[in-house]
């Protein structure tokens, strides 16, 4: 009866008291990892070369746009499988999305199956991915990868949304502790981060120019990688400007080094999905006898800026999950709410039941927005299956897998949204005098 009732029914007695609504979006959580384990698996060259047997995966015909074609798509089953896999993770939270609109309190019945019903929400997925693996060639994958490029557009706005928002509140609580106590300690902590942002950020960019660059040649990559650093050397000055210094007391170089280094990885993410070899080391091309060639022998699907985008996707994905911004403007951006005085009703009561397990905190009014945290789980798992397949989309032929230059556009102006975006929080409080951005 557990695996079909409410979130609270899941934690075992040993598990601390916890929020209804935070255990809920980790479980759907735990489903987008789970779909992303088993993309990874399937990715693997070894059981890559298994999936040829799955019946009708590989045919070695379809048709793209409409003109028939014969290609052998053994090469690359385990790209077909990852967009599968995502196409039925993104279905799932979609799904949930769409059912999920207009819900205000966990009195509403539909509620009831945001928060329990666990087992049968992970047979949908079951059920969902399998009728994934049977969907006919044709375009499915030259249209679900624009699809993909568009969603994980706006998944890598998100990240940057939540990235400059932490370090304000990063900022915010040492700047604190600094006016509290050993204020030589924390200030010194302070500028030793910072000095290792910007320290990993200038021997970032001289490997960019190193390695995606030539004397001779390369001017796209020189051209994106001196505009990001004069962007950042911009919004770096911008923070410690003195009238954005009497706006924001909070605004400083930590932040501005946090972007700094996120902005040059997105640079190199970008880079890295150049499609000329000469330019690009690692760009890794494969045919439909799934041979490799590069400059550089490689040993895996995944290059260096993949596993980085990976880990950060599960930080992100986990900071949506469970925390709640001490911004209000982003709360209300993100439609999630501040703790309040129901949350605190809440915490209170359980700890005086000592019963350990997830008790309810919406009756009065849901504490998010449960169908745009399942449109953020959509972008989410589009972001991933990007990130897997390394933004690669097969040619006309479907007999190779290139890189495309879309790719590398998505990304770059993905960094300048996001240093566009990092600059308006430092002017704000100047352009808009009025409002309170405190």
């Amino acid at each position: 009866s557990c695996l079909c009732g409410p979130a609270s029914c899941l934690l075992c007695g040993c598990c601390p008291s916890a929020r209804n609504s935070t255990v809920s979006r980790l479980l759907f959580t735990f489903f987008l990892f789970l779909c992303t384990l088993v993309s990874i698996i399937m990715i693997i060259p070894g059981v890559e070369k298994e999936l040829y047997k799955l019946p009708g995966f590989c045919e070695g015909s379809g048709s793209v746009l409409g003109v028939q074609i014969h290609a052998d798509c053994s090469g690359f089953l385990g790209h077909k499988a990852v967009y599968r896999m995502g196409f039925a993770a993104a279905s799932f939270f979609f799904l949930f999305a769409v059912i999920m609109v207009c819900v205000h309190s966990s009195k509403d019945p539909r509620a009831a199956v945001q928060n329990g019903f666990w087992f049968l929400k992970f047979l949908v997925l079951v059920g969902l991915t399998v009728g994934a693996f049977y969907i006919p060639d044709g375009s499915f994958t030259s249209v679900w990868f624009y699809f993909g490029v568009v969603g994980s557009f706006l998944f890598i706005l998100i990240q940057l949304i939540l990235l400059i928002d932490f370090a304000h509140s990063w900022s915010q609580l040492w700047l604190r502790n600094a006016g509290e106590g050993s204020a030589k300690g924390w200030y010194a902590a302070l500028c030793a981060v910072t000095f290792i942002f910007y320290a990993a950020s200038i021997v970032a960019i001289v490997l960019l120019y190193v390695y995606y660059t030539k004397p001779q040649g390369c001017t796209e990559g020189k051209v994106l990688i001196s505009i990001n650093l004069i962007l950042c050397v911009i919004v770096s000055t911008m923070s410690v400007l003195p009238k954005i210094q009497d706006a924001q007391p909070h605004s400083g170089l930590l932040q501005a080094s946090l972007i700094t280094l996120y902005t040059i990885f997105i640079t190199w993410s970008a880079l890295a999905n150049v499609p000329n070899q000469d330019c690009n080391p690692t760009l890794l091309l494969r045919n439909s006898t799934g041979s490799a060639e590069a400059a550089q022998p490689l040993t895996t699907w995944w290059d260096a800026p993949s596993i980085v985008g990976l880990v950060i996707f599960i930080l992100c994905t986990l900071f949506i999950s469970i925390r709640s911004s001490d911004n209000a403007q982003v709360n209300k951006m993100m439609l999630t709410e501040e703790s309040g005085a129901g949350a605190s009703a809440g915490d209170a009561a359980a700890a005086e039941s000592g019963v350990h397990r997830a008790y309810d905190n919406e009756q009065d009014g849901v504490t998010y927005s449960y169908s745009f945290f399942h449109l953020c789980l959509v972008l989410a798992a589009l972001y991933i299956m990007m990130t897997l397949t390394n933004w690669y989309r097969p040619d006309e032929s479907l007999r190779v897998l290139s890189s495309p230059w879309t790719a590398v556009w998505v990304k770059i102006c993905s960094s300048w949204a996001g240093l566009l975006l990092y600059a308006w929080t430092l002017v704000a409080p100047l352009v808009l005098p009025d409002r309170d951005f405190s």
